[in-house]
């Protein structure tokens, strides 16, 4: 059997700073150091930085005064600084710089009065956060039928904005819904979807085709991770989407000559490898590892931890 390994893979920019921040805060301050929801989407990267002294929590007024908070990666609004300021907390921001920019989309839009239709999954940590900088003005949508439901004031003066983690092709289909709803509608000078979210998306899409099989490592909790293994079934290819070894099944080999492993943007690269460990167990495989993007990005850690 042959295992087609992808690259690029795994960890981003934005996911490889927040998890220096933490460590290096540890490093500096000690353990405990909070951290408002899961630094990124992954359980592994949770539990190492847990174990390391760092305290998750969903609720800022469980992190006592002067504490040092760390935001993470999917970024928080405005209403959390202030929350922060009041408590009296040391606030180290790791946001990822792409998200922040789709902030400041945000509120650049909002300042010239516009409808600002965000695309994106209800609920899910950056999103909520986006929202948060432009609360009266931002329409939430995931799907061009959501489009025909939406109200605006001036239909001269909409734009939409993105969450970085969606699936290229879906996205856009629903700004191509949107331009003929809105023909004058607006968006960022640059694409809000992550680099590295797209180069994984790409690399799946050409190398599912070559596969019989498709796993892809990370959490389901991981919006880009998901839409990974939602791609290859797009290929009709039998795809699963595992956070470790332990959830594969020896079954899925059976009459499999080709196995296509990537991982999600927020997923370690001792998964993937305790993956391949495993299949080789499983069946007899050459690894061949197929590099579509080279990717050199990196992000300055904030003033506050560097």
């Amino acid at each position: 059997m042959k295992i087609i390994l992808a690259k690029p893979r795994g960890f981003c920019a934005g996911v490889d700073r927040a998890i220096i921040c933490v460590e290096k805060a540890l490093e500096r301050h000690g353990a405990p150091v909070y951290v408002l929801n899961d630094i990124v989407h992954n359980k592994h990267v949770v539990d190492n930085l847990r174990e390391k002294g760092a305290i998750f929590v969903k609720d800022m007024d469980d992190v006592p005064a002067g504490a040092h908070l760390l935001f993470s990666a999917h970024g928080v609004g405005p209403e959390r600084w202030d929350k922060a300021k009041n408590l009296d907390l040391e606030v180290i921001d790791a946001t990822c710089p792409l998200v922040e920019k789709v902030h400041f989309e945000a509120r650049r839009f909002a300042s010239k009065d516009f409808t600002i239709v965000l695309i994106g999954e209800e609920g899910h940590d950056e999103t909520v956060g986006t929202m948060g900088w432009a609360p009266e003005h931002i329409r939430l949508i995931i799907t061009k039928e959501d489009i025909d439901h939406l109200e605006v004031l001036d239909e001269s003066k909409v734009a939409f904005i993105t969450q970085t983690t969606l699936s290229v092709d879906d996205c856009q289909e629903v700004i191509d819904a949107l331009k003929i709803r809105f023909p004058d509608i607006t968006g960022p000078p640059t694409a809000d979807i992550c680099y590295a979210t797209s180069n994984r998306q790409d690399a799946i899409r050409a190398l599912a085709p070559q596969s019989d099989l498709v796993l892809v490592v990370g959490d389901r909790e991981s919006a880009n991770s998901t839409r990974l293994s939602e791609i290859a079934r797009d290929y009709e290819k039998e795809s699963y989407l595992l956070s470790n070894a332990e959830q594969i099944d020896p079954s899925w080999f059976d009459g499999i000559s080709t196995v296509l492993v990537t991982s999600g943007a927020s997923v370690p690269e001792v998964l993937v490898q305790d993956v391949l460990k495993r299949i080789q167990e499983i069946e007899p495989s050459e690894i061949e590892e197929a590099e579509l993007a080279e990717e050199n990005v990196h992000f300055r850690l904030p003033t506050t931890i560097s």
